[in-house]
């Protein structure tokens, strides 16, 4: 596993993708582009990236993420962020669609767009792909052909009406599941909580043996929140049943599986990315929480 595809090495990688006409930063507004399915790769490398990307899949495969996978076996429409690594594995010929890529900066010169980045179909955690109906189908990929003829138009103001059609895709998905996509929190503590469990999963993925986790323990993860750790610990423990200790325990060994399982890094560089001093603490720790050393981990799969 890389570092996040960047928007430029995607074209790099899909060089019949390669922008005409289209900058990547058009004037400090970030970058946006719209294609059809039809010319994408079989298989897509598991990865970061480093953009935002919806996708109207019409053809059957598997969305591989680091500790499960789902079937893909009629349209869907599947949301994917900067901090969640995936890839995709076609399973039939006829791969048909859409789908469009847009960075934080497009996003954020529209203050009503950037609020719809915290809707849970971008969240961490939520499930990101939604199966629509005919009908949907019907109106979703309309959008798609207004936005692919949008981007060739010379309307000096064509981008805010991508920002438009992206507002219009992303609530089409959230009011049909509105039952699981819309909750509030109940008190405090529901808050603290949810809070904590964002900025747990935000420090992941560890895509570079150069990077390490910034935030290691209960008191960091306080101190972020500007909160007594006391009171982390409480909300925590309230809401969830788990201790802020065994909730970041379980992170790092979720992260350290997917990296002796999806690299090649040596076992010192991912314990030294996953904040251990010494390859033996980091050792000593996995084998304490799995049973198995992690040279053991990498042998079995």
């Amino acid at each position: 596993m890389k570092q996040a595809e960047t928007v430029s090495e995607f074209y790099k990688r899909l060089p019949n993708h390669a922008p005409v006409n289209v900058p990547l930063n058009n004037a400090g507004i970030g970058h946006i582009n719209v294609f059809t399915r039809e010319s994408c790769a079989e298989v897509s490398p598991y990865s970061r990236r480093d953009f935002y990307k919806i996708s109207l899949i019409i053809g059957k495969g598997k969305i591989y993420y680091a500790d499960k996978w789902i079937q893909i076996d009629k349209p869907a429409l599947l949301f994917s962020n900067p901090v969640v690594p995936y890839s995709w594995e076609a399973e039939s010929e006829d791969q048909s669609g859409w789908y469009c890529l847009f960075t934080e900066d497009f996003i954020q010169h529209s203050e009503r767009m950037n609020s719809l980045l915290d809707s849970p179909l971008f969240k961490i955690g939520c499930n990101p792909i939604f199966f629509p109906d005919d009908t949907q189908l019907k109106e979703l990929s309309s959008i798609y052909m207004k936005m692919q003829a949008e981007m060739l138009s010379t309307y000096p103001h064509k981008y805010d009406i991508l920002r438009s059609y992206l507002h219009l895709i992303i609530h089409e998905a959230m009011k049909n599941n509105a039952a699981t996509n819309f909750h509030t929190y109940t008190n405090a503590s529901s808050r603290v909580s949810a809070l904590f469990l964002e900025l747990l999963e935000r420090q992941f993925p560890i895509d570079s043996p150069s990077l390490t986790l910034k935030l290691k323990n209960p008191a960091d993860y306080a101190n972020s929140l500007s909160i007594h750790i006391n009171h982390l610990n409480r909300s925590v423990k309230e809401i969830t049943g788990k201790t802020t200790s065994t909730h970041i325990a379980e992170r790092i060994i979720k992260e350290a599986k997917t990296l002796l399982q999806h690299t090649d890094w040596n076992i010192a560089d991912i314990g030294y990315s996953l904040g251990f001093e010494y390859p033996s603490y980091f050792t000593l720790f996995f084998k304490k929480h799995t049973g198995l050393a992690p040279t053991q981990l990498r042998i079995t799969v």
